[in-house]
């Protein structure tokens, strides 16, 4: 397979762009408004009642350079101006109801990136950030913690301020992996103004996790930074001074002050590294449908059986059947997968040649129709293989490698889901 520069629109999306003449996006009026991406309103299908009680977005239209290729549709460089401001309008929707807490600016952002992903310099002001001190383990004065890992925690804060220090401190230490910077994770989290008192956003109440690329800076410091080096199973407690978290904005819309100092309380429930791969005694595929021999951590044989008339709908077939929870439309949905041609068997994309995982969310758009039917209610953990015919895949249109009018087979490994945008 060719290896494809950074600037290719072909590796925005597994097999290739969507098919069309190009893409465009309608920005609601309600999104430019806001100050600085701030999340001051949430985007909603037409028709549904906004919800007072509603979970809030943190996020910020400035964008740091990414820091690695972990997701075709995440790399703003792959997709131009018109791509870097798509990230930035979906960044502050609410996906599926949930929690996504991105990183406010911080000095080292690049100038270019955040001038191309400001739809406007007049409409949207650029935040400025101290620069995030260095993370300690422990302080003299802290919260209290009571509740058992995976349960909403109960914080109390004490009387006493806050030292001012970034603080990161295991309550309970789990014994799964460790984390590793750009490791895929997922956490449950609580989180409290000490200023104030005041409880602010969980993800219990949603029953959905975080997921969010460890240390690649799209999350406030107060998450990004802190699960790096810790184990799989772990409860943390996180001080976070403003510089580590909303910067000197604070955040109106949540009653977080410019020196609000911020707690979180953070159980880590798995790391998943960008070249994971399922593994396990797989099922034989549905009768008719290609064979598939497990290469590990390369990409999977395909072989269409000879003689057998690719499908006219959509074909699905679980060879590992995962013990998670099922996935819903909107949740961001991290997975290896390989895809060949139905006619020939010929490879044409694999994430794992470019060892690095793929990120998408469900029924946003992102990918073509049969991966989001596919992919959507099936378990996290499980590998499936799906065939796909030309009218849920590229159509009468050509796709790279892909000849137009082609029917696509794909094994995907679904390795973990959650509450997290398409940033």
């Amino acid at each position: 397979m060719t290896e494809k520069s950074v600037g290719d629109p072909t590796a925005a999306r597994p097999g290739g762009p969507l098919p069309g003449d190009g893409e465009s996006i309608v920005v609601p009026p309600a999104i430019l408004k806001q100050q600085a991406g701030w999340g001051q309103d949430v985007a909603r299908p037409a028709g549904e009642k906004k919800d007072d009680d509603e979970l809030q977005v943190f996020a910020s239209t400035v964008r740091r350079k990414d820091v690695d290729e972990s997701g075709y549709d995440e790399n703003p460089g792959s997709a131009g101006k018109l791509g870097a401001i798509l990230g930035t309008v979906l960044a502050v929707l609410l996906v599926g109801s949930g929690i996504t807490l991105y990183m406010v600016n911080r000095p080292d952002t690049d100038k270019k990136a955040a001038a191309d992903s400001a739809p406007s310099a007049s409409a949207q002001p650029t935040p400025t950030q101290a620069p995030v001190p260095p993370i300690k383990n422990d302080a003299k004065v802290l919260p209290v913690v009571t509740g058992d890992f995976g349960t909403k925690a109960n914080i109390e804060v004490p009387k006493d301020a806050p030292d001012g220090n970034f603080v990161v401190k295991t309550l309970t230490e789990g014994t799964g992996p460790e984390v590793k910077k750009n490791d895929w994770v997922t956490v449950d989290f609580t989180s409290k103004n000490w200023a104030t008192g005041k409880d602010l956003a969980n993800s219990f109440d949603n029953k959905k996790p975080q997921l969010f690329q460890a240390g690649a800076g799209k999350l406030i410091p107060a998450l990004d930074d802190a699960v790096t080096g810790h184990k799989a199973g772990s409860r943390i407690v996180v001080v976070a001074p403003p510089a580590a978290a909303f910067g000197d904005q604070g955040n109106t819309q949540m009653g977080v002050g410019a020196k609000d100092n911020l707690v979180f309380v953070i159980d880590i429930k798995q790391g998943t590294a960008p070249d994971a791969v399922l593994s396990g005694p797989m099922a034989a595929p549905a009768e008719g449908m290609p064979t598939v021999k497990d290469n590990g951590k390369k990409p999977a044989t395909i072989t269409p059986v000879p003689g057998v008339a690719a499908p006219t709908e959509l074909k699905t077939s679980v060879l590992i059947e995962g013990k998670g929870r099922k996935i819903e439309s909107g949740e961001k949905v991290i997975v290896q997968y390989t895809g060949v041609t139905y006619a020939d068997g010929k490879q044409f994309d694999s994430s794992l040649e470019k060892g690095q995982a793929f990120g998408f969310v469900t029924g946003g758009g992102g990918v073509i129709e049969g991966w989001d039917k596919a992919v959507t209610g099936q378990t996290i953990g499980s590998r499936i293989e799906v065939v796909i015919p030309p009218a849920q895949g590229y159509g009468d249109k050509a796709s790279g490698a892909i000849p137009a009018n082609s029917t696509l087979v794909f094994v995907i490994d679904i390795l973990d889901a959650g509450v997290g945008g398409n940033d």
